[in-house]
């Protein structure tokens, strides 16, 4: 069982509210209260257990809102000893969201930041992923993918967009567009210094849209949704992202480079197409899995962020979709 521990300091007039608001939250296992501190503030804890661990939190800022001294702190607690709960209940619990919003948005928001680490990661992947095209070699472009650089940014915007965080979308945005041109840019000065084997069959790959490669973006989006959600490791569901942006975008820039525009419009119709793919899956999750704001406020503004960024990549998705069924069947 994943169990939180929540500490809450607040001034002392804060005791009977917070022995109350223990009692109503049927998540909290235990609460304690350690005696005043100097500042006539003490500390309550509370050991939360997965059922309504995000509406307690909800609860608890809004009950504090109006004391700015107070401070809300969350840990993970692996274990206690005795178990708190049993089978059943914990049974009951795994249909909860393993991860509250804020954990979610820590975790996830990293990815937006443009810093000189996820550029030199960008650099370090688009070299590997290079290589293991050119020589056709596929334990070379899996390495590529383990390092997934791009994975941040795409879910960072999607998580922007279920909240409506214009700032995060923004940020995320930027990061994005910026990873990938910086793909294009070192794949274009690598293809104009080198003769490409136009006969490797990783290379080709990513020069050939089809509706496969829609299908393996959608189920990557979901894929790393929901194992963030659910508290587990992105690391694989990274590799499957970057198995559909990182590749094509190397493979775009190698063919600009090397002069073959044809096959370089190939893979970059590839890279718009898990572009989108990816987004329109990892919104669609956010919103199933009730990923929203806390304020009334907040969540209508982030109702017509979701309601119009969905749109957005329904349209181009359908677009994509059609382009590459009339492609098709024109062969």
């Amino acid at each position: 069982m994943s169990l939180k521990r929540v500490e809450v300091i607040v001034p002392l007039d804060y005791k009977k509210i917070l022995q109350n608001f223990a009692e109503e939250h049927e998540g909290v296992i235990e609460h304690y209260i350690t005696p005043a501190m100097e500042d006539q503030r003490n500390c309550h804890y509370f050991l939360l257990a997965k059922t309504g661990r995000q509406q307690f939190l909800d609860d608890l800022q809004t009950r504090l809102e109006k004391s700015p001294t107070a401070r809300i702190i969350v840990f993970d607690a692996e274990s206690t000893i005795p178990k708190p709960k049993s089978p059943e209940q914990e049974q009951t619990q795994q249909s909860s969201l393993a991860i509250t919003r804020e954990n979610l948005y820590e975790q996830v928001s990293q990815g937006a930041d443009l810093t000189a680490t996820f550029l030199l990661l960008i650099f370090l992947s688009s070299i590997v992923a290079g290589i293991g095209l050119l020589e056709n070699n596929v334990a070379v472009v899996i390495a590529a993918m383990v390092i997934a650089p791009l994975l941040g940014p795409n879910l960072a915007f999607s998580l922007g967009v279920a909240l409506g965080d214009q700032q995060l979308m923004i940020k995320a945005l930027r990061t994005n567009l910026l990873g990938i041109g910086f793909t294009i840019f070192l794949a274009v000065v690598a293809g104009a210094l080198i003769e490409l084997d136009l006969n490797s069959k990783e290379l080709l790959l990513r020069t050939d849209v089809g509706l496969d490669g829609m299908a393996l973006a959608l189920a990557s989006g979901v894929a790393a949704v929901l194992s963030l959600t659910a508290g587990l490791s992105s690391t694989l569901v990274g590799v499957m992202v970057a198995v559909a942006l990182m590749p094509p975008a190397v493979t775009a820039g190698l063919m600009l480079g090397n002069g073959h525009i044809d096959l370089a419009l190939g893979a970059t119709v590839l890279l718009l197409v898990n572009v989108v793919s990816v987004n329109l899956s990892a919104q669609v999750v956010f919103l199933v899995k009730g990923i929203k704001p806390r304020t009334w406020l907040e969540q209508r503004a982030a109702r017509q962020s979701v309601t119009i960024n969905l749109a957005i990549w329904t349209f181009l998705l359908l677009i994509l979709f059609i382009t590459l069924f009339y492609e098709f069947h024109k062969q």
